[in-house]
């Protein structure tokens, strides 16, 4: 396993709304701060990607994202930890910036056993996004990450997980599959 940037750094960097690259189940995820607006607000830029469309949290237990829902994730341990992401309704108190339109959040624990090691060290959820400009193919490598975000964004080494496509996304509530 790839070893841990330094944790203290790394928060410092996350807290003044700096992005990160770090691998993820399929691909390489693009992420910051939930919290932070100016750093999402960086992030759908340098993605290209609509507000309106809403964003992914991973973290590494279900008590990560307590602060953004306005239940208990820990109420579906059957999807976790692994590549499903769930949309679970928005707290109140959850940003606008996280859901877009929508009244829901989308959240996954991570299997990836660095993802997680990450957001464990860090004692948060983070945002997760693919690394790419919306549209195009997912970045597989930090050094495809170096080589399109230059200096905007701290790559962390490691390698990505063995899944072929992207998180499965379901409304447990409802059973709809959004994506498979």
């Amino acid at each position: 396993m790839t070893p841990l940037p330094d944790i203290t750094a790394l928060r410092r960097h996350l807290a003044t709304g700096g992005l990160i690259a770090y691998p993820t189940e399929s691909c390489y995820g693009l992420g910051c701060d939930p919290m932070n607006t100016r750093a999402v607000a960086t992030l759908l830029r340098l993605k290209g990607r609509p507000k309106s469309k809403g964003l992914i949290l991973i973290g590494s237990a279900p008590e990560q994202f307590t602060p953004y829902l306005a239940e208990a994730a820990a109420a579906w341990p059957q999807y976790w930890p692994g590549p499903t992401t769930l949309l679970l309704p928005a707290g109140r108190r959850c940003p606008r910036w996280l859901t877009g339109r929508h009244t829901k959040l989308a959240v996954r624990v991570t299997a990836h056993p660095e993802a997680a090691r990450l957001c464990r060290a860090l004692g948060m959820a983070l945002v997760s996004t693919s690394a790419n400009r919306y549209g195009q193919r997912t970045l597989q490598t930090a050094a495809q990450c170096r080589a399109a975000f230059a200096q905007s964004v701290w790559v962390l080494a490691g390698r990505i997980g063995d899944r072929r496509r992207p998180s499965t996304i379901v409304d447990p509530t409802s059973g709809r599959l959004l994506r498979a």
